[in-house]
């Protein structure tokens, strides 16, 4: 009935935002019945698993996706043909390589005495082998802009493992293992669906140049960087703790910043739809226009997350206790959401920060940015663990990349045109006036 309702409205905005918004609600579901029904240190243990999974895998989605959608969209149908079957082959080789590597990683695996690692080791071969084709179809429908298909792909494979996991935590046989078999049919099972309804496209793997599969490998070996790079962060930080201060700590450190994703949704929507108008002033040659547009889209959504920062400072302890059970409720983990929450007003600066300069045609200085950011972020963990001796260190140590961030973004688009930092909250100061203005007009002509 919801994909009935989806598919009905054919606002490509509206679908793509629905679809990390659901998304993001499959996740927290997911995350709310894990922590109740696994001991903190298993909850760890997959915390530190998925990370590493999702960390790996960076260099196939990170080669392909942006590469993929860059050749197929607008391409006539025998050149989409021969991107997809180009795509198979460079996704099947990288998969291939990872799954070789796993088989002296699983032989070796006893000789690692971190558990997180050598549940990594044992595994993360198949997984990848398993998510293939769907994450091909991924592909495809996201260069052909049917984000109902890829909402209905990632739907799936979130919504079968999340129903392994309740009847898992019903029947009480949940266990670490048993997560895994659930996590790896989710994906078994979402590829299977996506080769039948023909959205992974494997018969077109025939249609594969060595022409085209050389442009795809040239154009990805660079965008592979940056995401790497910028996945990094997240991952560095597990790594860290988990072999600093144990399993145990990276699931309370893990529960006190999931709530970021209630930043991360405004924050990814307003960034879709303020691009094209970024890149509209830009190419029109209006260089004040540009910064202006960044300053209303920054200001703005500094000053609609201010109040949902300041309740969720407030509040940390009822939502540690909504998500992550009683259990919880004593630890580290609601400072470590207030200490995010209050970082996260610097988020808007450098989200919009690093999108103007891609618009300008500066994506170098990102690049030297996320690199410096992640120098950054793994001295300032390593230090703060060793001063504190907790995860309070890694949380506090959180706020250096994105200093580092705002910083060198700001210096870079000052070179474009100068501008004060204060004027961006003064403008969207000015914008959220004017909104509340506006709306209260109407109410009383109402």
């Amino acid at each position: 009935m919801a994909f009935q309702l989806l598919q009905k409205v054919k606002n490509k905005h509206f679908l793509s935002l629905a679809g990390n918004g659901i998304m993001s609600v499959l996740g927290m579901l997911n995350m709310i019945i894990l922590y109740r029904a696994l001991p903190v240190a298993s909850i760890g243990m997959w915390v530190f698993f998925l990370s590493i999974l999702l960390l790996v895998d960076t260099f196939r989605s990170g080669f392909l996706t942006t590469a993929f959608i860059k050749f197929y969209a607008g391409a006539s149908p025998e050149r989409k043909a021969e991107v997809v079957g180009s795509a198979w082959f460079i996704g099947g080789a990288i998969t291939a390589i990872l799954a070789l590597i796993n088989i002296p990683a699983f032989l070796f695996s006893s000789y690692f005495e971190n558990p997180s690692m050598v549940l990594f080791l044992e595994w993360f071969g198949i997984i990848y082998i398993a998510s293939l084709p769907y994450f091909i179809a991924s592909c495809v429908v996201q260069a052909e802009q049917r984000f109902d298909q890829l909402l209905c792909i990632r739907f799936l494979s979130q919504g079968v493992f999340i129903l392994f996991v309740i009847i898992m935590a019903v029947t009480k046989t949940a266990s670490l293992q048993n997560i895994i078999y659930a996590y790896l049919a989710g994906a078994g099972f979402t590829s299977l669906f996506t080769i039948i309804t023909g959205w992974a496209r494997l018969p077109d793997f025939k249609n594969r140049t060595w022409k085209c599969i050389t442009e795809i490998f040239h154009f990805g070996k660079y965008s592979v960087g940056t995401t790497l790079s910028s996945n990094l962060f997240g991952t560095s930080n597990t790594m860290i703790i988990n072999f600093m201060l144990g399993p145990a700590a990276v699931a309370v450190f893990n529960l006190g910043q999931r709530l970021m994703e209630i930043i991360e949704i405004p924050l990814r929507s307003f960034a879709a739809t303020g691009m094209p108008e970024l890149s509209a002033a830009y190419n029109a040659g209006d260089r004040e226009k540009v910064i202006m547009t960044m300053k209303r889209y920054t200001g703005l959504i500094t000053m609609a997350l201010l109040p949902a920062c300041i309740v969720a400072v407030i509040f940390a302890d009822v939502a540690i206790s909504i998500i992550g059970g009683s259990k919880y409720v004593h630890s580290e983990a609601a400072n470590i959401m207030r200490l995010f929450m209050t970082f996260a007003l610097l988020y808007p600066l450098d989200r919009f920060f690093a999108l103007t300069l891609d618009v300008i045609h500066q994506p170098k200085i990102n690049f030297i940015k996320v690199l410096i950011m992640l120098v950054g972020s793994v001295s300032a963990s390593f230090l703060g663990i060793y001063i504190t001796g907790n995860i309070y260190g890694v949380a506090i140590a959180g706020v250096v990349p994105t200093l580092i961030a705002v910083s060198i973004g700001y210096w870079g688009l000052n070179r474009f045109h100068p501008f004060s930092i204060f004027s961006v909250f003064a403008v969207g100061y000015a914008e959220a006036i004017g909104l509340l203005r506006t709306y209260w007009l109407k109410l009383a002509v109402k």
